[in-house]
């Protein structure tokens, strides 16, 4: 059987189970860790035990794998999420590689690249993520499955295109699946796929992350045309769409023969630093941005919605699976 690269070694693509796609361990911004967190609010004993803790509710709940789209922009720090996986050892965390931009590059290619005073080459974005997929990552032996990039509502700006372009060169590379964190309110999907189809992207292995966050059935039903996956992947952000209108976006989908191409999750994690040092502050503006709320609420919802259990299975094991298979 073919497999994926997980944090404590490949697994057989077979054993992955039922699979959240887009769930982060941990986002954090690793300047101010390093600068402002030990001597204010970060306890690295006390995080990791209470992201153990938390992610042990996962298998718990017939959970077998998440896939951590967490890479440079979020602060990855592949060391640490090894000591979660190793105690958390019926759970697959699934690494991935790339950069997380809004905007521009990082400083350490703005000056480096196609279109700068270094043009002399290949971007060298690629190397290092083809290096993470074939090598491994910063010399922990954890080798990515997956690329992340990103486009939100600044839309396609140059350093937003030259990563998502750079992640194609790496997944015509490797063949590694690719997850884009798209912003729905600008129909970001239709550019993603469009540059990545150009790019010789397979579209099988693209994943248009937070397609979800839109109930516009015209535009998801375009997306998933293309053969893209649909990420309805924020479950929990009521504040952005709420439960209800995702279930029914959801079961509307499914009803019209689409359940092959989505997948489900939250995109939450057991720490996120954007929303201050607090850990009461997102539980606050978002009771159900965690990871419990698909199998406690969404599953019993959408079943109520006339969704059967197969195609839960298509959204949460096949199509996991499928993704994954080079």
């Amino acid at each position: 059987m073919p497999a994926v690269e997980t944090v404590r070694g490949p697994v057989d693509v077979a054993a992955l189970g039922r699979t959240y796609m887009h769930e982060h361990v941990f986002c954090l911004g690793t300047e101010h860790v390093e600068n402002y967190g030990a001597d204010d609010w970060w306890n690295e004993e006390e995080k990791v035990a209470d992201a153990v803790a938390k992610l042990r509710e996962l298998p718990a709940r017939g959970i077998t794998t998440i896939a951590d789209p967490t890479v440079w922009g979020l602060g990855r720090y592949i060391p640490r999420i090894q000591r979660i996986a190793e105690q958390v050892p019926e759970l697959n965390i699934i690494a991935a590689t790339g950069i997380y931009t809004y905007n521009d590059v990082p400083f350490q290619f703005h000056y480096r690249g196609p279109g700068t005073v270094m043009d002399d080459g290949p971007d060298p974005m690629i190397a290092y993520f083809v290096r993470d997929l074939t090598q491994g990552i910063a010399g922990t032996g954890v080798k990515a499955a997956f690329l992340k990039c990103a486009m939100d509502a600044p839309g396609l700006t140059p350093g937003v295109e030259r990563v998502l372009r750079a992640v194609a060169g790496a997944h015509r590379e490797t063949g590694a699946p690719v997850t884009v964190h798209t912003e729905s309110s600008i129909h970001a999907g239709r550019t993603v796929v469009d540059i990545l189809g150009k790019e010789g992207v397979d579209m099988s292995k693209v994943v248009v992350g937070h397609a979800g966050d839109s109930n516009d059935l015209d535009y998801l039903m375009e997306l998933a045309d293309t053969g893209a996956i649909l990420g309805m992947d924020r479950f929990g952000l009521d504040v952005i769409n709420p439960t209800a209108d995702r279930v029914r976006t959801v079961a509307a989908l499914c009803e019209r023969g689409y359940a092959d191409r989505m997948v489900l999750s939250h995109d939450a994690s057991c720490f996120i630093d954007w929303f201050g040092p607090d850990p009461a502050t997102v539980p606050a503006f978002a009771p159900n941005w965690n990871y419990r709320h698909i199998s406690d609420d969404v599953l019993p919802a959408l079943r109520g919605a006339g969704v059967p259990d197969g195609q839960l299975d298509q959204m949460l094991a096949e199509n996991p699976r499928r993704y994954f298979t080079r």
